[in-house]
């Protein structure tokens, strides 16, 4: 399987904040429709983490996501990335939306998608050479996809495309990794190579940030734990914030089934 290169450091810049978490949420607050979808939010996550983030349907975790990344404008807060503010460290960030809120009816094969993520460091009016085209083969090498690539993004299956998507982020060669419900909707085969995927970037010292839905494969491939439900519950180690009483008071008592087991010695 083909590898891409680990950047030596983090983001590098100046005016520093919070330089010690990879990513620094402060007093966000976000409305939709007159109403808080996410309220008064403090986050801290650190570097070289595979962070789920949790929480009932509507708890604002994906507009979290937004309002961090300046896809939605948030009432109040601010956020930093390595200490810098979104504009100096966009280029450091792997972002893979929800598979739902794409377009997929564009004409385009699975190369050029991925081939898109290089758009940010070549610019908008120098065509991919020789050199982009095999960076992105080995992204669709590294999701399993190498045999597609010259299919149009169409005609794959959910799983394929979410994995084409995936292939896009990890060809920027980013620092900090943020997925939107990737493992929603697709089969068990893109699942397992997602979540291999994922917890090689974070064996290489990347952070992975991920809006995840189910509970049950948290403690198993999680290691760091955000639960919202419009504020914050609880955040931190996953055996430390993975409990009855923080999944209660995320979910009320839709949760009961899904509380942690009782271990024994």
């Amino acid at each position: 399987m083909s590898t891409l290169a680990v950047p030596s450091s983090p983001i590098a810049g100046s005016a520093l904040h919070e330089p010690q978490f990879a990513l620094h949420i402060e007093d966000l607050t976000v409305s939709r429709n007159g109403a808080p979808a996410v309220l008064d939010v403090d986050l801290d996550i650190p570097h070289g983490v595979m962070a789920a983030i949790v929480g009932p349907n509507g708890a604002g975790k994906s507009t979290l996501i937004s309002a961090a990344l300046g896809l939605v404008q948030p009432d109040a807060g601010h956020v930093r990335f390595s200490g810098l503010p979104l504009a100096e460290a966009r280029r450091a960030i792997g972002y893979v939306p929800q598979r739902t809120s794409v377009d997929w009816d564009f004409p385009a094969h699975a190369l050029d998608v991925v081939t898109m993520g290089l758009y940010g460091a070549l610019g908008w009016f120098r065509r991919p050479g020789r050199a982009e085209r095999d960076r992105a083969m080995a992204a669709l090498e590294a999701v399993g996809l190498a045999d597609v690539a010259r299919r149009q993004i169409n005609a794959l299956s959910g799983g394929q495309k979410q994995r084409v998507f995936i292939a896009r982020a990890l060809v920027q060669d980013a620092s900090l990794y943020i997925l939107d419900e990737p493992m929603a909707g697709v089969d068990a085969v893109s699942e397992e190579i997602i979540l291999d995927l994922l917890a090689g970037l974070r064996a290489k010292g990347r952070t992975v940030v991920v809006v995840h839905h189910d509970l049950q494969t948290v403690q198993e491939h999680f290691d760091w734990l955000v639960m919202l439900n419009v504020r914050l519950v609880a955040q931190g180690p996953v055996g430390d914030v993975y409990t009855a009483e923080n999944l209660r008071r995320a979910y009320g008592g839709r949760i009961a089934i899904l509380e942690p087991a009782t271990r024994t010695t």
